[in-house]
């Protein structure tokens, strides 16, 4: 099973001002945060963010505001799936119903149809035990599909880090890279934007 752009959300959980300074390889993690997102932009997936008490811990990083204008969401519970899912899955609008003075059926216009859903949630952030891991639970319990991006993400300490990882997988979260998910949404060399994301992810 492969990624695929038309059916994916990108979701950066938590990447602010003053957590970052105190995750583990933080500038790594960042500028991978940045690569997914100008990829995610380039290729039309919708971008997401949390911020998790942002009067405590401040706003997102300037370097990814430009892609989340609009789409910051923010919390006070680590689990961030309640406040990201009417948005990730937005209800359906109700159909309109008829009444006996209604056109007959066939003067009626067909109703259009229902827009795609983009059930694959590609999770990145901090901290990896924390917000993510319990964020990536909430949406896998919902039934959507989770792919964390694993050196897009971190804790404080490279022990927490790796054991949710080690959670994650056996939640059911598929484990990815920042090169895995762009090539991934690409499909293939002879994509339009091929040349263009390379120039990002190499």
């Amino acid at each position: 099973m492969l990624l695929e752009a038309e059916e994916s959300q990108l979701v950066l959980v938590d990447y602010q001002h003053k957590l970052m300074p105190s995750i583990h390889e933080g500038e790594q993690v960042l500028a991978n945060a940045i690569r997914l997102a100008r990829v995610a932009q380039m290729l039309q997936v919708p971008v997401w963010a949390t911020e998790e008490n942002p009067s405590g811990l401040g706003g997102t990083v300037e370097s990814l505001q430009q892609f989340v204008a609009g789409r910051v969401l923010p919390k006070m519970a680590f689990d961030g799936s309640q406040v990201l899912l009417p948005r990730l899955r937005p209800a359906a609008r109700p159909a309109q119903g008829g009444n006996a003075r209604s056109l007959p059926k066939h003067l009626q216009k067909a109703a259009p149809p229902p827009p795609a859903t983009r059930d694959t949630i590609v999770l990145a952030g901090c901290e990896a035990h924390v917000c993510l891991l319990q964020t990536a639970l909430g949406l896998i319990e919902e039934e959507l599909d989770v792919w964390v991006v694993t050196d897009a993400c971190s804790s404080r300490t490279e022990r927490n880090r790796d054991a949710a990882f080690d959670r994650l997988a056996a939640a059911g979260a598929e484990l990815v890279t920042t090169e895995m998910v762009a090539f991934e949404w690409l499909q293939d060399a002879g994509h339009p934007r091929f040349k263009d994301v390379l120039s990002i992810v190499k």
